[in-house]
């Protein structure tokens, strides 16, 4: 019996399976997760975690000191949310948890290293090993020299909003654990930017990441290379053989139904005995290259100044309920405020571009699969994103 081009794509990749979809759960065993801004603020004002939220931030008031301000005790509280939510899932997965650092500290070198530091501090108060562990930075120039430190000290990382060569061999020469390039992210750039659309080889997210794993491989690094937000099986295809693939299970679905023939496209062998010029990176060049690259510019302000946004939705909301909490009120619910914080032309609906979070999380809101969530959706869809915190954002297929 033929092989499934799933099963042939396994033999050669570590494939990952997003849980966009829920049912999907029951069929994998998790293995890695991650924590993000949007998944708390839904979990915030979920009622049946009405409680873990407010014991913790009732204690982080406690801890703050009398001099503190709402503000200041909402931060707090959110770096502590996010442990706590990691904690949860490392119950379920067996392997790393992914935990945010504050995207508004992605150009603070030193702010980046402290809270690195304070949330691996968290973790392992609680008796987790860091190396359960991946603290997760934006690849500004500063983000990855504060990686290069937390390394240096045990503390693995894993580098986003990544989208150009020079921030991928920055992050390996810094020596970090894990990039995610987003082969979907970017061809969507180009084919806003251009109008026209690309075959699987011709995609600029395939033809990227495939760059970035060849040097590599040709080079030695030991940084890992995980593709994510795929829009179509070809790009994965096309990326046969990549360290990691994390594939949502509409797409593993159609590649578990296909028995087309999958032959391996990346190959350390074959990186060995290209010819590819090894770059120095230093701080200017960074700079220069990234300038250079409109597309991994636009991007990475696009997906930070994304991120801030949440940040500051989930501290206003955290604030909220705590003048709530000390004022004995009952806390509501405040969906609009989540729904304003991500729809960034105030037009209505949040487009993918707009989103800026993981696919996962925005293929479940959008449930009637037209590329937008609208307030009703966002509003009826909570409870399916609370579900992933509390399961995983992706996990490995056996």
């Amino acid at each position: 019996m033929a092989k499934s081009a799933l099963d042939q794509l396994k033999a050669v990749t570590v494939v990952v399976a997003d849980t966009g979809d829920i049912q999907a759960i029951e069929q994998f065993t998790p293995r890695d997760a991650t924590t993000n801004p949007s998944l708390i603020t839904a979990a915030a004002q979920m009622p049946e975690y009405q409680e873990i939220v407010d014991e913790t931030l009732l204690q982080a008031k406690a801890d703050a000191g009398s001099g503190a301000t709402h503000a200041d005790i909402a931060s707090l509280a959110f770096d502590r949310l996010a442990v706590s939510f990691g904690k949860k899932i490392l119950e379920i997965v067996p392997q790393r948890v992914s935990t945010e650092v504050d995207a508004r500290l992605s150009y603070d070198q030193e702010a980046t290293i402290a809270k690195g530091r304070y949330l691996i501090s968290e973790y392992e108060k609680a008796g987790i090993n860091r190396d359960r562990i991946l603290i997760k930075i934006a690849s500004t120039w500063e983000g990855i020299q504060a990686a290069e430190v937390l390394e240096k000290e045990g503390i693995h990382c894993n580098l986003t909003l990544l989208f150009g060569l020079h921030q991928a061999i920055a992050c390996a020469e810094a020596g970090v654990t894990l990039i995610s390039p987003f082969v979907g992210r970017i061809l969507d750039w180009y084919k806003k930017e251009t109008g026209q659309d690309y075959t699987p080889s011709d995609d600029p997210g395939v033809q990227s990441v495939t760059q970035i794993y060849n040097y590599y491989k040709k080079f030695g690094y030991t940084t890992e290379v995980m593709g994510a937000s795929f829009r179509n099986t070809g790009e994965i295809l096309e990326l046969a053989g990549c360290d990691l693939l994390t594939i949502s299970p509409k797409l593993l679905a159609q590649l578990q139904a296909s028995t087309d023939n999958v032959p391996r496209k990346l190959d350390p062998s074959k990186a060995a005995g290209m010819e590819i010029e090894k770059l120095a990176i230093d701080q200017a060049t960074f700079m220069q290259m990234h300038a250079n690259d409109p597309m991994a510019s636009e991007k990475l302000e696009e997906g930070i100044k994304g991120f801030s946004k949440a940040l500051e939705t989930l501290e206003q909301l955290l604030v909220n309920r705590l003048v709530r909490l000390e004022s004995d009120v009952k806390v509501s619910t405040a969906t609009a405020d989540i729904f304003h914080s991500y729809d960034l032309d105030g037009d209505g609906c949040i487009t993918r571009e707009e989103w800026l979070g993981t696919d996962a999380v925005f293929d479940a809101l959008d449930q009637d699969h037209d590329g937008k969530i609208t307030p009703a959706e966002m509003s009826s869809g909570l409870g399916a994103i609370l579900q992933m915190v509390l399961e995983s954002s992706s996990v490995q297929i056996g």
